[in-house]
């Protein structure tokens, strides 16, 4: 029996999740959730009912992407992602993308629920975070080190999605160096493996 993981192809968490667990090589069987129709299944074994949710081979649960990530790695982790000297660099500036840039990216894709209903506004509120990105990839190739680690994965779907909104507009900013390490995780192979259509089955 494989680890189960529930989840939803679009969703940035989800995305981080898949990505950590399949470069791990762990066998997963993927069950694609309609978000607007909620199995019976996965609001039993976690309540809040938000993807990813990955069961493992023992039952155990868990039902929080970094969570996920981070036991994927401890499993198998051959390129390095995680060391002790960088994980809390990397953990704060994860913490600074869910709670921070996040809630400013869901009103900049959905400006017509926001308070302001201006895209442009959010756009000017993502600024500082985005130029600090940009500013780290002039000192690492990665926004952490010169080599990926899990800092890049955990980030790098929440940046495609303020990308995708205005695909335009990011081409022509200034994020010269964040646009190349965009497109860097874009064609990569992990990703574009991970955004391959499921309905349910191993991965």
């Amino acid at each position: 029996m494989s680890s189960i993981l529930y989840t939803f192809r679009r969703c940035p968490y989800a995305i981080r999740a898949r990505m950590a667990l399949t470069y791990a090589q762990i066998d997963f069987e993927q069950h694609e959730v309609e978000l607007k129709n909620k199995p019976l299944e996965l609001i039993k074994i976690s309540p809040k009912a938000t993807v990813p949710v990955l069961i493992l081979e023992n039952g155990d649960v868990l039902d929080e992407s970094l969570d996920i990530m981070k036991w994927a790695l401890k499993q198998k982790d051959p390129d390095k992602w995680t060391s002790n000297e960088l994980e809390i660099q990397g953990d704060e500036l994860i913490h600074l993308n869910d709670t921070y840039f996040k809630p400013i990216l869901d009103n900049y894709k959905y400006p017509q629920k926001s308070e302001q209903k201006d895209p442009a506004y959010y756009r000017e509120q993502a600024k500082s975070y985005l130029e600090s990105l940009n500013s780290r990839l002039q000192e690492h190739r990665y926004l952490v080190a010169d080599h990926i680690t899990l800092t890049d994965i955990a980030i790098f779907p929440f940046i495609r999605q303020f990308y995708m909104v205005d695909e335009q507009w990011f081409g022509e900013s200034d994020y010269t160096l964040l646009k190349v390490w965009l497109d860097y995780f874009l064609k990569s192979e992990l990703f574009l493996r991970v955004m391959i259509k499921h309905t349910s089955g191993k991965s």
